[in-house]
């Protein structure tokens, strides 16, 4: 078992990284103001469902084939680059969903009822496709365990059930709060635009770090 003080500092260091913006933050933010706060719900469970996977994968000394192999980290990064940039283009490129007065419930509703899986698949290939997200998993992890306090592999089981919960109560919460500026950015197309402008850019210069780094 991890003790309580370690526990503490393994859960402030995750609050500081998930604090900092970044990819995963973006998508939720986009995805609930654009398709309602239950489409920002399944992105985070596609979100959610990757960290899982790193975490699995770190485990099991994936992270550490990429650091040996920089030709598989290369290709994971430049693939993880070009969906980012992809997705920041169909941000850019998706029109304005201002509603009129008249009907403005129905099409709300309309919007929500958009099919939840693709948000679910963009936030699972966000996150997946990202190599840093493994490599941090593998980082990370390995410096709250201690061996004299019992099994490793039950103790990376707990981190990466914290790491998975504290992650999740971020998008949660990301999701919600964009959506309730939703209905006010339907009334202000001008504003609409600017935060289109600003998701879309700020997911196409995570793809060219991502590429470049």
């Amino acid at each position: 078992m991890i003790s309580a003080h370690l526990l503490v500092v393994y859960i402030a260091a995750l609050f500081v990284v998930y604090a900092v913006p970044g990819p995963d933050m973006a998508l939720v933010l986009q995805t609930s103001i654009g398709r309602g706060v239950r489409s920002g719900f399944a992105a985070a469970g596609g979100l959610g469902l990757a960290r899982a996977t790193h975490v699995t994968l770190s485990a099991c000394g994936v992270a550490a084939l990429l650091r040996n192999a920089p030709w598989l980290y290369d290709v994971v990064r430049y693939g993880g680059a070009v969906y980012l940039a992809w997705v920041g283009i169909q941000i850019f490129r998706s029109p304005v969903f201002a509603l009129p007065e008249a009907g403005a419930a129905e099409a709300v509703a309309s919007v929500e009822s958009q099919p939840l899986r693709a948000s679910f698949v963009k936030g699972l290939l966000t996150n997946l496709l990202n190599p840093k997200a493994l490599l941090f998993c593998s980082v990370l992890l390995p410096q709250f365990v201690r061996p004299e306090a019992g099994p490793v592999a039950l103790q990376m089981v707990e981190l990466g059930l914290v790491l998975l919960a504290v992650g999740a109560c971020f998008d949660v919460s990301f999701a919600v709060g964009a959506a309730r500026i939703a209905g006010w950015m339907r009334a202000h197309p001008l504003a609409q635009t600017l935060q289109r402008w600003t998701f879309s850019a700020a997911l196409i210069g995570f793809a060219l770090r991502l590429s470049l780094d």
